[in-house]
């Protein structure tokens, strides 16, 4: 989940008896809390001499630098690069990426329509949405943009990048893809569009089967899902099943993940989150008043599924409320708040961690489908598969994570410098139209047919007699 909002919005004590007890735990406080303020001190002395060897650079450059320089870059710079150190869903967002940001979750904003990462130090295309300029172009999770326009993106910060790519609707942009199927980085010049992403798109399967295709969690998310479930229990069948498609569904607003899985949980938890800080150690519980029961579930995922969709698919797997059918998801289990700053910034920072309702971290991990199913679109040789959390440099290492070996990824010459590459060629055909076969969906709809098939043969008939 890339969970993000409002600050301070979340992007899944003991009692000590007895007067001798009270004693000692006042001796102890004592002790402990001369522990702590001496570390705390140690610690603030540390800071302060490094802010001093900040204090004098930053002198240095603007008495002897060759130009007289802007304090206010200078400083940006600095926080900027000081976030970067940290994994890569924190940064600093100044107050234009803020308002990027922030209009995001409400599912419309100008732009290609891809969601990027870092790899080897090249954005990298995690997965491109549906129905967008990057989608009708071509482009492919795996994928590698060397440059934006004559600017090459080698150790670009992500949200540089997101507001090089964005801009108002209409407006071109040139990109330069490597591809390890390709001889040479092929350029795309794109159009801008709005990317107005349509959070939930929901449609009847037949007999009494609902498809609710979620493509991203919104600040209206919920209330859409609501809607369409109480659509399908108005149709003549009724509602027999439930398919929840939560491929390529890069997450979004935590508090919207939480309330859809609430939607088909009546108790116990959903996710909880674990933090440094004792206000990010929260807990989210089901409530059984409006939830939706007496009929199986099905949830679709894939390794561009992440974050919320994470927390909704463990949810329900843990609870035993629905079957996940699909690969492996994309394994991100942070939470990331946005904190205001006073001069209108702000930093996204990733303050907790969220564990499913049995306690599983799937950082670096992700979720195992109880089902695995492929897709049908293996990448092609020579073509990177999907990018995951695991992939992307700097992430948080997961329990009992490995460190990840160098690997070289593509030798640098006249082909295939992914540096270069100025070549205009026609875009590739998408990899998959609207009619074409589904495997994974197919699956779907034929366990929750063969389930109904079975209940009425078998348990409705010994309820019956």
């Amino acid at each position: 989940m890339d969970p993000t909002g409002a600050a301070p919005r979340k992007t899944a004590g003991r009692k000590w008896l007895g007067t001798v007890l009270i004693v000692a735990v006042f001796a102890g406080g004592f002790v402990a809390g001369d522990l702590t303020t001496s570390r705390h001190a140690a610690q603030a002395n540390v800071a302060y001499s490094k802010l001093k060897l900040f204090g004098d650079v930053l002198s240095i450059i603007q008495s002897s630098y060759v130009e007289e320089v802007n304090i206010d870059n200078l400083v940006r710079g600095a926080v900027t690069g000081m976030v970067q150190t940290l994994d890569p869903h924190s940064s600093y967002l100044t107050p234009e990426m803020l308002k990027m940001v922030e209009v995001e979750t409400k599912g419309a904003f100008g732009g290609l329509g891809i969601e990027i990462g870092m790899k080897d130090g090249f954005l990298t295309v995690i997965a491109p949405i549906e129905d967008t300029p990057a989608a009708r172009a071509g482009l492919k999770a795996g994928d590698k943009i060397v440059k934006i326009e004559n600017e090459s993106t080698k150790n670009m910060n992500v949200m540089d990048a997101v507001k090089r790519l964005r801009g108002e609707p209409g407006s071109k942009v040139t990109i330069t893809v490597a591809r390890e199927s390709l001889p040479e980085p092929k350029a795309y010049t794109l159009t801008r569009d709005i990317i107005k992403i349509k959070s939930v798109k929901p449609k009847s399967m037949g007999d009494g089967i609902g498809y609710i295709r979620l493509t991203q969690f919104q600040q209206d998310s919920h209330q859409e899902v609501n809607r369409a479930l109480q659509g399908f229990l108005k149709e003549k069948e009724g509602m027999k099943g439930l398919i929840l498609d939560l491929r390529n569904n890069p997450g979004g607003l935590l508090d919207q993940a939480v309330r859809i899985a609430d939607e088909f949980i009546d108790s116990g938890l959903i996710v909880y989150t674990d933090g440094r800080v004792e206000a990010q150690k929260t807990k989210y519980v089901a409530h059984k008043e409006g939830t939706y029961t007496g009929f199986p579930i099905v949830v679709l995922v894939n390794a561009g599924s992440a974050s919320a969709s994470e927390i909704v698919a463990g949810a329900l797997q843990d609870h035993g409320r629905a079957i996940i059918i699909g690969q492996r998801t994309f394994g991100k289990a942070s939470v990331q708040t946005i904190l205001p700053l006073e001069d209108g910034s702000a930093l996204r920072l990733t303050t907790a961690r969220y564990y499913t309702p049995n306690g599983r971290s799937i950082q670096a991990k992700g979720i195992e489908p109880d089902i695995v199913v492929s897709d049908g679109k293996e990448p092609p040789d020579g073509h990177a598969a999907m990018l995951r959390e695991k992939d992307i440099e700097r992430h948080l290492k997961g329990d009992g994570e490995e460190p990840p070996t160098p690997v070289e990824v593509k030798k640098e010459g006249k082909k295939g410098d992914l540096n270069g590459g100025t070549k205009d060629t026609p875009p590739e055909p998408e990899a998959r139209k609207e009619d074409a076969k589904d495997p994974q969906l197919d699956r779907a709809v034929e366990l929750l047919k063969g389930w109904e098939i079975f209940k009425s043969r078998f348990i409705d008939r010994q309820k019956a007699s």
